[in-house]
């Protein structure tokens, strides 16, 4: 436990508030949270980490991604392989990057099996973005093991408002941004639309190009005062051209990754009586891209093209009992189907070296209950628990226990439990060729809880909040090179603990001005190692996981002039952590060093749209990240992108 009292002792004096979320998110204006409990709840009420980041502001401070949001969340660390849509992964709490439910408007993005690439998720027309940190499975099922990801489109309120926005920067950066939302007065239908496209040339000499075309959409109908449905569209089209090899060398002009596809999802909601709610979800999300490098030259005799089609449907229907004491029980049934396509074509100076292609699918069924309640205003509680049947590995079961108790007006203490769990990927089950898949494996499996404080000072212009972690993931998987010729290469092997404390203060000393600051302590642990048994290995007994800082810290400060605009700065300190050396074989651990990042952002509001009136509004923006062009990887042997500028201009009008 020693690595724990540095951070323990800091616990004492620097807390942190819940959610760490920007400062412009104040505590008095206390949000109200869907993810946790798929219920609508005051944060104070929830006894689970959960940050809030409005869409709103993000898009004020000029950031474009949903990654670059999220290196605001306390536990998170945001890895991206260099330049723009490069591969992009969300580490939380520690857990491995197949560890974090995706939802978009309540329908899972993630490929089965968890993974999931952050490069290309928007924020624009979004509403918000929830994170919930903490087993979710209860809820969420499969790949909720560290903690939920959703987003949620904006709707639309009030008169129509159509927006244009135009950027360009660093790197021939180009993008535009349009959109309109609003609602039919006495018609009860609100909507909102949006449309974006961003570009841009790279960071490589060569064969950098990158573009993401983004459509999104939400349709909500209130026929009755009992009856509500909402449908949402999203179409993400992507590609990403890269030069670089394994080893982050430029070697290649033509090798390319690509996808697109929809999801789609459509909630709909019936109150029978004051005490009894039912609700159906229907999901889909579909995905092809791949992989495509043709021949260099004439003389150069490798192809390679890789083609995989993903599909998730899903329906869940659940019932929601309120009770006369203000207790709300929760009973649910979810169904899915997974499938998945691929094929390749490979030919190199050796011969065909394609592998036959793979057709498959698994269904998962599941039960699950809720119980959320407050006692005298006091006590929030919540208890659930999960059924799975899976079509592979066969049943699962999860459950979690959470509690706030509110000492006083301003003190709150928080304690939850649980398990979760993550199915293995197609290819980890079904894989032929080189690697061959097994269809045995386990799911792998994490047991955690978790206490907090939160504590609000100074009529809430100061808010504190401590939060003290600890997880076990067991039967992970990992590949063994050494299986005999048509045996299967993954097995449930290795096992892992990660345990930390999240810290950070928010204040708004002065009305225009607020401040964050927030600290996070990670230790992990590989107690059981993998197939690798040299100390280089990705999963080497007595070593750290790989890309984990132990020690990251973020200052935030937001100035509002008022009817201006504002001024934002982000500071962002990254510790030291291991990675592996994919340049030198037998790919040794390294250590990469640590680094601070300075972003800034301004906007001002040249014309402001007044209410009621039909009056264009115009704002221009500008922003630097890595503003002082330090030097520095996320991943080894690719360079992180140095100072970015982005100039970009708004137009905003009622109609």
């Amino acid at each position: 436990m020693k690595p724990l009292l540095f951070p323990l002792a800091l616990a004492s004096l620097v807390p942190a508030v819940l959610g760490a979320q920007r400062p412009g998110d104040t505590v008095q204006l206390e949000p109200v949270v869907v993810t946790a409990t798929r219920l609508p709840t005051r944060a104070g009420a929830v006894p689970e980490a959960v940050t809030v980041l409005s869409g709103a502001e993000l898009r004020a401070a000029g950031i474009t991604t949903v990654f670059e949001a999220l290196r605001e969340v306390p536990g998170a660390a945001v890895v991206q392989t260099g330049s723009f849509g490069g591969q992009t992964s969300l580490f939380l709490r520690g857990g491995q990057s197949n560890y974090v439910k995706v939802l978009v408007d309540g329908v899972p993005v993630n490929q089965p099996g968890g993974s999931y690439d952050f490069a290309n998720l928007t924020t624009d027309n979004v509403d918000r973005i929830e994170v919930l940190r903490g087993p979710a499975s209860v809820l969420y099922g499969s790949d909720a093991v560290t903690g939920v990801v959703q987003i949620f489109t904006r709707w639309g309120t009030g008169p129509g408002q159509a927006d244009l926005s135009l950027q360009g920067g660093t790197y021939g950066t180009q993008g535009f941004a349009a959109g309109v939302a609003g609602a039919s007065a006495g018609r009860g239908v609100t909507y909102s639309v949006g449309a974006s496209r961003f570009a841009s040339d790279g960071m490589y000499a060569f064969n950098n190009r990158y573009h993401n075309t983004v459509f999104s959409s939400l349709l909500r109908a209130t026929p009755d005062t009992r009856t509500d449905a909402t449908f949402s569209l999203r179409y993400d089209d992507n590609a990403y051209h890269f030069p670089t090899n394994g080893a982050g060398v430029p070697v290649d002009r033509n090798q390319f990754n690509f996808g697109s596809g929809p999801t789609i999802g459509l909630d709909v909601g019936r109150r029978f009586t004051s005490r009894l709610e039912t609700r159906l979800l229907l999901t889909v999300n579909a995905t092809e891209g791949g992989f495509d490098n043709h021949p260099d030259s004439t003389a150069d005799p490798n192809l390679f093209h890789s083609l995989d089609k993903l599909r998730r449907t899903g329906a869940d229907i659940r019932a929601n009992f309120h009770l006369p004491a203000g207790a709300v029980l929760t009973g649910g049934a979810a169904v899915e189907q997974e499938r998945g396509q691929s094929s390749n074509t490979c030919q190199t100076q050796f011969g065909d070296c394609s592998s036959p292609p793979v057709d498959t699918s698994r269904w998962n069924r599941a039960l699950y209950a809720q119980a959320v309640t407050e006692v005298a205003g006091r006590v929030s509680v919540t208890a659930g628990l999960r059924f799975e049947d899976n079509q592979r590995f066969g049943t699962f079961v999860t459950y979690r226990l959470g509690a706030a108790y509110r000492v006083a007006r301003d003190t709150r203490f928080r304690a939850t439990a649980g398990n979760a769990f993550r199915e293995p990927t197609f290819f980890e089950n079904f894989a032929t060729g080189y690697a061959v898949g097994n269809p045995k494996l386990r799911p792998e499996r994490s047991s955690s809880w978790e206490l907090g404080l939160d504590q609000s000072l100074d009529r809430g212009r100061v808010s504190l909040s401590a939060t003290f972690f600890d997880q076990r993931f067991r039967d992970m998987i990992d590949y063994d090179p050494s299986a005999p010729t048509g045996a299967p290469n993954y097995e449930n092997v290795a096992g892992v603990t990660a345990n930390g404390v999240e810290l950070g203060l928010h204040a708004a000393p002065i009305a225009p001005l607020a401040l964050g600051i927030g600290y996070t302590y990670l230790h992990t642990d590989i107690t059981n190692p993998g197939f690798d048994p040299s100390s280089g290995a990705a999963l080497a007994a007595g070593r750290p996981l790989l890309r984990r800082p132990e020690h990251t810290a973020r200052l935030d400060a937001d100035y509002r002039v008022r009817d201006r605009g504002t001024l934002s700065l982000a500071v962002i300190y990254v510790g030291t952590r291991q990675d592996q050396d994919f340049a030198t074989y037998p790919f040794p651990r390294v250590t990469l060093p640590a680094y601070a990042r300075m972003d800034v952002a301004a906007q001002l509001d040249v014309l402001r749209s007044r209410q009621g009136r039909r009056e264009p509004g115009v704002a221009l923006s500008v922003r630097a990240e890595n503003l002082l062009d330090h030097a520095y990887e996320e991943v080894k042997n690719f360079p992180a992108r140095g100072r970015t500028i982005f100039l970009g201009a708004r137009l905003a009008l009622a109609y």
